[in-house]
């Protein structure tokens, strides 16, 4: 009887692909941040990123003011024991200052956000003392300056609000217009060109003959473009020509900081896009050792300025996994955005996940909150490049790196939200 032959320890590791982490200093070394800068309405400024410091022209707050509603009195009438009654000489509301001073054996009704009278730094709420006309009774136990926001606690005068480079949210929006902002300094946002290849693809809406695809890739495109509020200009499906793709790119390239193209990116006698790059412009790299979307190119174009592209595999989600993992960290960055690179974290995956090594993997993956309350992953199932559905599903990836072998149900591992 023969003995069995040993297992044999297959890997998937391409000599001509850069890894994934080469493949971002390749990128990040290629990308130079737009400086144009444009002034708009704080409304209008939701997602753009501030193109220089917004300066506090004024403390925040900029009067001491009650946290509470309660009564304003000085520290010196909170009894260290017992009770102490204090007569009320006046009332302290939201624009409504009282004006005169609140003297020992005193107190103030006061509002939340009024400003604090003279004579007094601290508040006790409205729930911890007993009222009797003009009198309140104050219990032993209360805080000296409780319940008080001093002026400039959370801005000085002076001080950075919003730091250039941030992506301004809607949070950015409300502390601009406390400060008394009506415009904003904003970059330009990046301009993308995107376009499918494929003879095989038509438009969505009109009948398939056997062997054609609807144009998904185009869809899914403008959908993580439109996230990143980028400007977009659509160029459709090109023919699987050589002239064709030449065209695209030319007229791409002359309005476009950024062209990107799903399909043609690999070896095959048809992927013109990977040929016409070698034509028009100057490949970084080629191909990435990661899973899915190996048939990768990232590179500039031939000529004055720094104009770049990006040629996507065309598997839906390799299109996904390449866009997010490579193209939006490199757009945020040509937009000025300072926090360019995605949210990593490491949690438990409640899946046994399979790996060859070779390339880095992203698989897809549910992040929820398990039994004990603790953030976990699940994978989504069947990892095909293919399959569609399951980034539909998914909320993260779930980083491999290229070594792995795979990873037991309860170990833990790296994921990506989107």
């Amino acid at each position: 009887m023969q003995n069995k032959a040993p297992p044999v320890d297959r890997c998937d590791t391409d000599p001509d692909a850069v890894s994934a982490e080469r493949a971002h200093r390749l990128i990040g070394d290629g990308v130079s941040p737009l400086t144009e800068v444009e002034t708009v309405a704080v409304r209008a400024a939701l997602g753009r990123v501030v193109a220089a410091d917004v300066i506090s022209p004024a403390p925040v707050p900029n009067h001491t003011n009650s946290a509470m509603d309660g009564y304003a009195l000085g520290a010196r009438d909170l009894p260290a024991r017992g009770v102490k009654k204090l007569r009320v000489v006046g009332v302290s509301a939201a624009g409504k200052p009282y004006r005169g001073e609140v003297g020992e054996g005193q107190c103030a009704r006061i509002m939340t956000g009024a400003v604090m009278p003279a004579g007094t730094d601290s508040v006790v709420i409205q729930e911890r003392v007993q009222r009797d006309g003009d009198c309140i009774t104050v219990h032993q136990g209360e805080k000296s300056g409780g319940n008080v926001r001093q002026a400039g606690e959370d801005l000085e005068a002076g001080a950075v609000a919003i730091a250039a480079g941030r992506r301004l949210s809607p949070s950015h929006l409300g502390l601009a217009a406390s400060l008394g902002f009506a415009e904003l300094p904003v970059l330009r946002r990046p301009r993308v060109a995107f376009f499918s290849t494929g003879d095989e693809l038509r438009p969505v809406g009109g009948p398939l003959q056997e062997g054609e695809l609807y144009d998904s890739n185009r869809y899914t495109l403008y959908g993580m473009l439109s996230e990143l509020g980028v400007e977009m200009l659509d160029l459709g499906i090109v023919p699987d020509r050589s002239g064709a793709v030449s065209a695209a790119f030319a007229q791409a390239a002359e309005c476009a900081d950024v062209v990107v193209t799903s399909a043609g990116a690999s070896v095959g006698d048809a992927d013109w896009v990977r040929q016409t790059i070698g034509r028009v412009g100057r490949a970084a790299f080629t191909r990435v050792a990661v899973k899915p979307g190996r048939p990768m190119a990232f590179g500039q174009f031939n000529g004055p300025g720094n104009r770049l592209f990006f040629a996507l595999p065309g598997n839906p989600v390799s299109v996904m996994v390449t866009f997010r993992v490579f193209v939006a960290p490199a757009l945020r960055q040509l937009a000025g955005e300072t926090a360019a690179e995605p949210l990593r974290l490491r949690v438990k995956t409640a899946s046994a996940l399979k790996k060859r090594p070779g390339r880095a993997e992203y698989q897809r993956g549910v992040l929820f909150t398990d039994a004990d309350r603790a953030m976990a992953v699940r994978s989504t199932g069947e990892q095909g490049s293919g399959i569609l559905r399951s980034m539909g599903e998914a909320n993260c990836f779930i980083v491999l790196p290229t070594h792995s072998r795979g990873v037991a149900a309860g170990e833990m591992v790296e994921v990506q939200p989107f």
